[in-house]
Parts: C-alpha cells; structure tokens; sequence
C-alpha cells in the first residue's frame, strides 16, 4: 500500500518536478547557478508572468469590455491618471532607493509584497468598475519601476566569470519574456473564468517573488563606492567629471598639498588665527565633490540613449493605434482580437529573437548595431505606411519588436563601455525613466490620432526616423572612435 502510494505521487509530482528541473538546469547554466545570476533569472520570470497576469485583466476591463469610442475615452482617461504621475513619480524613484543600498533584496521583496495587495484591490475593482482601478494601477505602476531599478543594480554583482553585461542582461530578460508568453495564455484562460481570476493568478506569483527575492546572495545588498550619474554629455560637465572624479587629488588639491609641505607650521598658524578660512576650503572640496564633479555618460551614450527614446516613443505609439485600429478595422478575414494577438505575438517574436541576438553578438560595435538596426525600422516603417495592410502590419510589429531588444541591449553595452562603475546603476535607472517616459508620449500620440493605418503609420515612421537622423553621424563617428574614455573599476 505504501509502494502504491509513493508511486502514485511521483507520477503526480513529475509533472512539477519534471519541468522545474529543465528551468533550474537552463538558469544556472554556465555559472549563473554558482554566481546567483540564475536566480535572479527565475525571479524575473516571476515578475514578468505576475504583470502580464494583471495587464490581461486590465486590457479586458478597460479595453475589450466596451466600445471602441469609450474604449478610447477609458484608455485615456488609464494614461492621464495613471501613466501621467507615473512619469513624474519616476525619476523619484531611482534616487529613493539609492538612499538605501544596502537592503535590494527587500526593496525588491517589498516591490512584489506592494503588488500583491495591489492585485487583491484591483480584483474588487475591476469587478465593480470602481475608480479605485486607476490609483491601484498607478501603485503597480511605481512599484514594478521600483524593482527594475534595483534589478539594475542587482545583475552587475551576480555576473558569473567571463560574462559580460550585456550577456547576463540578455539572459535575465529573455527569461522575463519566455515566462510572459507562457503566462499570457494562462491569464486569458483565466479571465474566461471571471475578471478577478487573473488578479487572483498575480497575487499568488508576486508572493512567491517575494519568497524568491530573499534567495538572492547577500552581496546584491552590497553598493560600495557607487554614486549617481549626470546624464549629460557637454565638454563643460565632461571636463569637470574628469577634474573632479577620475584623479584621486585634483589640481588643486595638489597645490594645497605642495603649500603644506614648504610651509607646513605657518599653515597651522594661519588656521588657528582664521578658522573661516579652513571651514571655506573643505566647504570647496566638498562642492567639487558633490557639485558639476558627477560623472557624465559620454555623447555616445547620450546619442544611444536619444535614438532609443525614438524607439520607445514608436512602441508606445504602435501599441495603442494598432489596438484600437485592428479593434475597428481587423486584418482580413480575422476577427479584432486575433487580429491583435497575431501582431502582439509578432512582435513578442521579434523581441525575443532581438534579446537572443543580442547576447549572441555580446556587444561588438553597439553604435553600430543601433544605427543598423534603427535605420532598417526607419526602411520597415515607411514601406509599411506606404503598402498598408494586413502581412505588413505583422512585418512591421516583428521589426519593431526586435528593434527595440537589439537597441536596447547595445544602449547597456555602451553604458557598461562608457560609464565607470560607480556610476553605472545610476545611469541604467535614469536611462528606463527615460524610455518610459518617451513611450507613454508615444501612446498618448496613439490614442489622438484618427484611426486612419496609413496616417497612423506614417507618423510612427515620422517618430522613429527623427530619432535616426539626429543620432547617426554622431552615433558612427563614435564607433571610429571607440570608447570615450576608459571605465573605472
């Protein structure tokens, strides 16, 4: 009897087992498992399957529960009171938890906990059309930035040996993907079931994120020497980062030091008779240290980063003028939300395949990369507007997709190039402030825009192609160059 029922729950247990093995074989491949990378790629996937879970159950609240005007009206209304503060929350929140360094694991633990109790509000909410959605929204908003800042900081301490950033990046973010794709399925099913069930499905992923934050190594807590970035590429404050930061004693404070050594005993006079005097010189070193001596990104990342808001901004824009163009107008013969799952699951392709070829390519000429990849969605775009309908609507989803995975990817290889490490985790958080702002412009442009596919295409081509000719001699004189200035360990 008791064989009978060991072997009754293995044969039930293997189902779990089985695949549970596969992902953790497949996560800690190649050191990540000894470097704590591979946790971290398991914790994403469970943030990234968490937030899908809650985006099926809002896009089916707010989007395909009503007609298309409301619908617009709402979609609106869900950008205006969410996306809106969010954009200005932001830039607040990479600073918040730089304050607090040492405790990532709980930031990232209290990120999954917030959205967890937020997931229970929204399941009442969306029941009942209650305009608590919207504030809860915002909260699930603010606190999933929250985590991706930190998830920033986290990767460069969990790179296993002869990893690149670029590499280990790729690999957390394909594992974010491949657990989105699964999970999107599963919440359709589950909205079948009732509004509040995939709710239900996200509280429940979002506390196991929480268990899992905790299974991180300790060092992530670690930021010894990091300080913030200055997000500028000016030869006054590049000038004034290299003076103030990358000397151990600047000018300055080398003349100081020659003036103490000839007349050190008539300094101290000088000191003990006039105290103001030695009070206003470590008040001046202190200014350079915290003043215009932050350390800037360079131009190449400054025209990476500009290229990529373009980018972004296009994102935004497709994803809300298609939602609601193929809701109007379907690709021929297909129903609205085929027609929708058909260009998201396009550009979900196209995503992952970027994100594989990335990491493939670990960062051989990023400024190149960008201007390849960028002009070609340039190319894809206005070919698109031009020779309108349903294939090249999926075409252009799949380039865009892989467009903003590939540019990504080379925008953090240029910071890991460019930027010192001390400064690093600060460059990377302002940067996602950044691209998120410039997609939720893009989604308010979206929504504006009559439901017109030529038009419409045209003005998303119009986006990206200002992002390209701004950026690519500067981008391309860069790569002749190569690295700005060398990275500081």
């Amino acid at each position: 009897m008791r064989r009978a029922a060991r072997v009754v729950g293995r044969a039930l247990r293997t189902p779990v087992t089985g695949p549970a093995r596969g992902i953790r074989k497949v996560t800690h491949a190649q050191g990540a498992g000894e470097s704590g990378l591979g946790r971290l790629i398991e914790l994403h996937g469970v943030n990234g399957a968490g937030d899908v879970m809650i985006t099926v159950a809002l896009a089916s609240t707010v989007f395909f529960s009503v007609p298309t005007d409301e619908a617009r009206g709402r979609v609106a209304l869900y950008l205006a009171v969410t996306m809106l503060p969010f954009t200005l929350l932001a830039p607040v929140v990479g600073p918040l938890l730089d304050r607090l360094p040492h405790g990532r694991r709980a930031a990232m633990a209290g990120s999954m906990l917030a959205r967890a109790v937020l997931a229970l509000v929204l399941s009442g909410a969306v029941a009942t059309g209650s305009l608590e959605m919207y504030p809860a929204a915002l909260g699930v908003l603010v606190a999933s930035k929250a985590y991706g800042v930190v998830r920033s900081a986290v990767v460069p301490r969990l790179l296993p040996q002869g990893f690149s950033l670029v590499k280990a990046n790729s690999r957390v973010t394909l594992g974010g993907l491949l657990a989105t794709g699964v999970a999107a399925p599963v919440g359709a099913g589950l909205q079948m079931i009732g509004p509040g069930w995939p709710l239900y499905g996200a509280c429940l992923l979002f506390l196991g994120g929480a268990f899992l934050s905790f299974r991180l190594p300790p060092k992530v807590d670690s930021a010894r020497g990091e300080r913030r970035a200055l997000l500028a590429a000016d030869e006054q404050h590049l000038a004034a980062a290299v003076d103030a930061r990358w000397d151990p004693v600047t000018t300055d404070d080398r003349t100081d030091d020659k003036t103490d050594s000839t007349d050190n005993k008539e300094e101290e006079k000088d000191r003990d008779r006039d105290g103001e005097r030695g009070k206003g010189k470590e008040k001046e070193k202190e200014r350079r240290r915290k003043g215009p001596g932050l350390r800037t990104v360079g131009p190449a990342v400054t025209h990476a980063l500009a290229a990529n808001a373009c980018v972004r901004c296009q994102s935004g824009f497709l994803i809300f003028f298609l939602a609601f163009l193929l809701r109007e107008h379907p690709l021929t013969g297909q129903s609205a939300a085929v027609s929708l799952a058909v260009v998201g699951v396009a550009a979900g392709a196209g995503n992952a395949l970027g994100t594989a070829v990335g990491a493939w390519l670990r960062a051989r000429a990023p400024e190149v990369i960008i201007v390849t990849v960028v002009g070609a969605l340039v190319a894809v775009a206005v070919s698109a507007a031009v020779f309108f309908g349903a294939a090249v609507v999926a075409v252009l989803g799949a380039v865009a997709g892989f467009t903003q995975a590939l540019a990504k990817l080379s925008l953090d290889a240029l910071i890991q190039r460019d930027v010192p490490e001390l400064v690093r985790t600060s460059a990377f958080a302002r940067s996602e402030t950044l691209l998120q702002m410039a997609w939720v412009v893009g989604g308010a442009i979206g929504i504006a825009l009559p439901l017109r596919g030529p038009l419409g295409l045209s003005v998303g081509a119009l986006i990206v192609a200002l992002g390209w000719l701004t950026t690519v001699r500067a981008l391309l004189a860069s790569a002749r160059r190569g690295a700005s200035h060398p990275r500081v360990a």
